[in-house]
């Protein structure tokens, strides 16, 4: 379970310390990957799937913006010297909270067997009763997806006419 809250946090910071959206884009795939991991690991593997799956096509939609109206030639990396001054700022934070939870400050989750889910009363939910909201959400990124076309597309219009 670290390892899934060290990915979340990796995805986390780089979306907060990026230089160029690339590196942005990224970030939210690994923080989405991270989230849906920690929600697998609590039992919540049908809604981990779904929500892995929305937010994708989501940060793949965000990603086509940011890569077309950017077009930087050489985008900045993150070996520039006020992006390390946030690292080292993230970092302090980081070790702050670790020395409180080793100090007993961070609390403790256990709720027994009150805690389990039935996820798979979920399944037929969404697709009895919910499906209206899957098709509402996929309705919602295919007109996303045609708006991004509609930018990118052609040498005469849109944002990319300048490269």
């Amino acid at each position: 379970m670290t390892v899934f809250e060290l990915v979340l946090l990796a995805g986390v910071l780089g979306v907060a310390w990026n230089p160029s959206p690339y590196y942005g884009a990224l970030g939210l795939v690994l923080g989405a990957g991270g989230g849906c991991l920690l929600l697998m690991e609590g039992g919540m593997t049908f809604l981990c799937l779904v929500l892995f799956i929305i937010y994708l096509g989501g940060m793949m939609v965000v990603f086509a913006y940011t890569a077309a109206l950017v077009g930087e030639p050489y985008p900045k990396g993150w070996d520039y010297r006020w992006v390390l001054n946030y690292l080292v700022v993230y970092a302090v934070v980081l070790v702050t909270g670790l020395a409180m939870w080793w100090a007993g400050c961070g609390g403790e989750y256990n709720e027994g067997w009150d805690g389990v889910l039935w996820e798979w009363w979920g399944v037929s939910i969404i697709y009895s009763e919910g499906g209206w909201v899957l098709l509402l959400g996929s309705w919602a990124l295919l007109v996303t997806l045609v708006g991004v076309v509609e930018v990118v597309w052609g040498r005469y219009s849109g944002s990319l006419r300048a490269l």
